[in-house]
């Protein structure tokens, strides 16, 4: 069965057929389900899918893009839900310096990042980390802050080049795959998963976005990770079973410990 590590199905893209969706996740192959958190609002709303539903976990942190709306209210709130007992990582938290060019916004969402870092120190959680156009930033707070005693994490929607990935891999991080792997134009990704072990590996559909060839374009949901499993067989000369079950190993150890 297939371990999705990463989506966000309380966006509002599902607000039509959440349910209906979510009730059919076992019958296709879909075990179980990480909803990540992203805004304010998601905090509260990933508690309730992850109460509604036995297979839901939660991860419990703030996007980069809402850095500015976070306070020590905000943290001591993401403290108080990573301790509930189907929450599995802090997440997912980082840095983005696409949409935010200025150098104040930087500064606010590296403080936030690392403060949401110091809680899954604190808890001993594994972090699930947004990292776009930060690469070096990144990297530098990942390394600091590992040296502090970290339990690990994912390195979510991996997009980065071989030399990147080299960097988290060595640290004992796992890369999170996605749909984007199966882009024909995704060459450095693709080079990326023929280098990376499997075992440090996991799954991710980052729904509602990103869905794989052949639904690009569409809403994204877990029901396409089947085709994530496949292209990363077909990369590393293996079967797709084999990566299912070796992705979902990986994503239990580091979840469900």
């Amino acid at each position: 069965m297939i371990f999705e590590t990463h989506a966000h199905y309380d966006d509002e893209a599902f607000e039509a057929d959440r349910e209906e969706l979510l009730d059919s996740m076992q019958e296709n192959g879909i075990d179980r389900i990480v909803n990540a958190c992203a805004s304010l609002e998601s905090l509260k709303d990933t508690e309730a899918l992850m109460e509604k539903y036995p297979f839901v976990y939660g991860a419990f942190g703030i996007h980069p893009d809402d850095a500015d709306k976070m306070t020590e209210e905000t943290l001591e709130e993401i403290r108080k839900l990573c301790k509930l007992p189907k929450a599995v990582a802090v997440g997912e938290i980082g840095l983005d310096y696409y949409w935010h060019k200025e150098e104040h916004e930087h500064e606010i969402q590296k403080k936030m990042f690392r403060a949401q870092m110091e809680i899954a120190r604190e808890a001993q959680m594994p972090f699930m980390i947004h990292s776009r156009e930060a690469a070096k930033d990144t990297l530098d707070i990942v390394k600091d802050c590992m040296k502090g005693g970290m339990y690990g994490g994912i390195i979510h929607c991996f997009s980065y080049a071989k030399e990147m990935a080299r960097e988290y891999l060595d640290m004992g991080l796992y890369l999170g795959i996605g749909g984007v792997v199966t882009f024909k134009n995704a060459k450095k990704l693709k080079e990326v998963v023929e280098y990376a072990p499997l075992d440090q590996i996991v799954l991710e559909t980052d729904s509602p976005y990103l869905s794989p060839e052949p639904n690009r374009g569409k809403r994204n949901d877990s029901r396409n990770l089947v085709y994530v499993a496949r292209e990363i067989a077909r990369i590393k000369g293996v079967t797709e079973d084999e990566v299912i079950a070796v992705t979902e190993g990986n994503a239990e150890r580091l979840l469900l410990r």
